[in-house]
């Protein structure tokens, strides 16, 4: 009869065990799924159809006004008020007379958001703007 001792049983094991850390990897990759769409602070907008198919214009010079059928104005996706809007843009003019203020209001909106948003932008000087539309199929 053979003997078996103690120390056959205390074998180190010399594998990595993976299974936490992919845990960790899934629950991670689901946080950053989740929460990716909730970062974006854009306002969900039907543009009306129709318009012509832009010139290039330099990226740096355009300013994106949102106007939700709800009222809520955002500039460049980030909500404020139309006060902190026109003040922003009538800066932004003065250090660059080649502003252009793009305008997407949706089309269900008021016409009384957009007319208040174009007084605003008249009265600061700013008289280069485009309403945005969705392009005809």
């Amino acid at each position: 009869m053979k003997r078996f001792s103690q120390r056959s049983h205390l074998v180190t094991v010399a594998e990595i065990n993976i299974t936490p850390l992919l845990d960790l990897a899934f629950v991670l990759l689901i946080i950053f799924v989740i929460t990716t769409p909730l970062l974006e602070q854009s306002i969900s907008l039907k543009l009306p159809k129709g318009g012509q198919p832009d010139q290039h214009i330099d990226k740096r010079n355009i300013r994106t006004v949102e106007i939700s059928n709800t009222g809520v104005y955002a500039l460049d996706r980030q909500r404020m008020s139309l006060n902190n809007i026109l003040d922003r843009l009538a800066y932004e003019s003065r250090s660059n007379p080649n502003l252009i203020v793009y305008i997407r209001g949706d089309k269900d909106s008021r016409l009384d958001n957009l007319a208040q948003l174009l007084d605003g932008c008249q009265r600061y000087g700013i008289t280069r703007y485009s309403i945005r539309t969705e392009p005809p199929k």
